[in-house]
């Protein structure tokens, strides 16, 4: 099963300082919902163990990302592979940064490809949970820009993005829905 996930997101920080935090690898883990473990190997290279809550229980995976394109300060592309028990995960994301009204827009997308036991779950399924999560890391990422852009540089204290299992609210359910994000969800055959 394939998802193209794209939208458009605003933040109010200067374009140097969302580049920042979207090219660093230890500030990214931390807007990355059900993070259990996280290694660099190189600022082009590393890796997540993850549990993404999937109905009753979590698929843990084990994602390993590469930057392959960059252009500082505007652009960047990372590829991620993931492997877990009845699933694997292919991922090409980009993200394209601009100076807007004295903030930075980004336009982002993902190409997010699902096999195995998961990805036979269909997108009736798995479009609410990926909805969910893209919704949990963007607000993660700009809680990361906000704190860079005032001051806090060391990462030390990070607000973990919220999964929505630990709120007591299902992925699928109207409670996880926001108007806030600017993106949507298709299915690519």
């Amino acid at each position: 099963m394939s998802m193209k996930v794209e939208g458009t997101k605003h933040f109010d920080a200067p374009q140097a300082k969302v580049w920042e935090v979207l090219n660093d690898p230890s500030r990214m883990a931390k807007t990355m919902p059900g993070v259990k473990d996280f290694s660099i190997e190189d600022d082009r290279h590393w890796t997540a163990k993850v549990v993404i809550p999937l109905g009753l229980g979590g698929l843990k995976m084990s994602i390993n990302f590469e930057k392959v394109e960059e252009r500082e300060p505007d652009y960047a592309r990372l590829n991620a592979k993931g492997t877990g028990v009845g699933a694997m995960l292919n991922m090409v994301t980009q993200f394209e940064l601009s100076e807007s009204g004295g903030g930075t827009e980004m336009k982002w997308e993902a190409d997010v490809r699902l096999m195995g036991q998961v990805g036979s779950m269909g997108q009736r399924v798995l479009q609410p949970i990926v909805n969910q999560q893209v919704k949990n890391v963007l607000e993660a990422l700009d809680a990361q820009i906000r704190e860079v852009s005032n001051g806090n540089d060391s990462g030390e204290s990070v607000r973990k993005a919220p999964s929505g299992a630990e709120d007591g609210i299902h992925s699928a359910s109207p409670e996880s829905s926001s108007t806030e994000r600017r993106g949507h969800t298709r299915s690519v055959e």
